[in-house]
């Protein structure tokens, strides 16, 4: 891949995440924001979304991703080559490491229901609550039957704790044999792969286009983008994030309904 090319003390990548920060609140992309992204493309430079949603829902935005084509998708499990429709890079958890932490999370937090994200889709056990329409024809049954591939993400839900007690208490049973974090409102833990982040990730994405952390300009919402806006070199919370996320930003954007993301951008980059 060719690096990346901007004028002297310009980012010469940026990094978003999606729900809350570069999405608005009704599921859609503004005209202004698309084409504030369609300009950076035209000036070559690449606009990675990095977000906690699965493939199956992150090709919605698919179209606004740009000529470089690359998403990083569920939490930095996958790498999505968005042009060629095929992998770019796998990260996942194998299943009795998986299992293992099920286990020890439901013992320590009776009524710990689970789910499994893979390729192919999600599988979840009979209990688990999902927020989000299930497609047609997935799997539901006793953990270890579901759990029985690699996973892209183990999603952990709790319908009486609340998510910062829920997310505590994973961290103390499991929280140094995987990565914990969420995104969400619910309950709703999402479990990677030891050492998988967004941040990880786009670190290994970013090598391969000859890109360093400092040349990064990043934007998120929620504590799973904690990792990624402290590597990137520049680094907004937007100004309806959580409390942690900005407490860590270099900087505070505009909120995701008033196309924060963008109007930084344009003012970075003089658009």
């Amino acid at each position: 891949m060719t690096p990346p090319v901007t004028a002297p003390g310009l980012p010469r990548l940026v990094a978003t995440d999606l729900d809350g920060t570069l999405v608005r609140s009704d599921g859609t992309v503004s005209d202004y924001t698309r084409e504030v992204l369609e300009e950076l493309d035209r000036r070559d430079v690449p606009v990675v979304f990095v977000t906690g949603r699965p493939l199956r829902w992150a090709d919605d935005v698919f179209e606004y991703v740009g000529a470089h084509g690359l998403a990083v998708v569920s939490n930095g499990a996958l790498v999505w080559d968005v042009a060629r429709s095929r992998v770019h890079l796998e990260r996942t958890i194998a299943p009795e490491l998986g299992l293992e932490a099920c286990r020890a999370l439901r013992e320590a937090v009776p009524g710990s229901t689970f789910a499994v994200e893979t390729l192919d889709g999600i599988v979840l056990e009979e209990g688990f609550l999902e927020r989000h329409p299930v497609p047609d024809g997935s799997r539901r049954g006793p953990l270890e039957e579901i759990f029985d591939r690699p996973a892209l993400k183990l999603l952990a839900r709790h319908e009486e704790l609340a998510p910062q007690e829920f997310w505590d208490v994973a961290e103390d049973v499991v929280g140094d044999r995987l990565v914990i974090t969420w995104s969400s409102a619910t309950s709703l833990l999402e479990i990677s792969a030891l050492g998988v982040t967004k941040a990880s990730t786009l670190a290994l994405l970013c090598e391969t286009l000859g890109v360093e952390a400092r040349d990064v300009i990043a934007f998120g919402d929620m504590p799973n983008d904690l990792p990624m806006l402290a590597w990137a070199g520049m680094s907004y919370a937007m100004a309806d994030a959580h409390p942690t996320v900005t407490a860590a930003a270099d900087h505070v954007a505009p909120g995701h309904d008033d196309d924060g993301v963008a109007r930084v951008l344009a003012g970075v980059f003089d658009l």
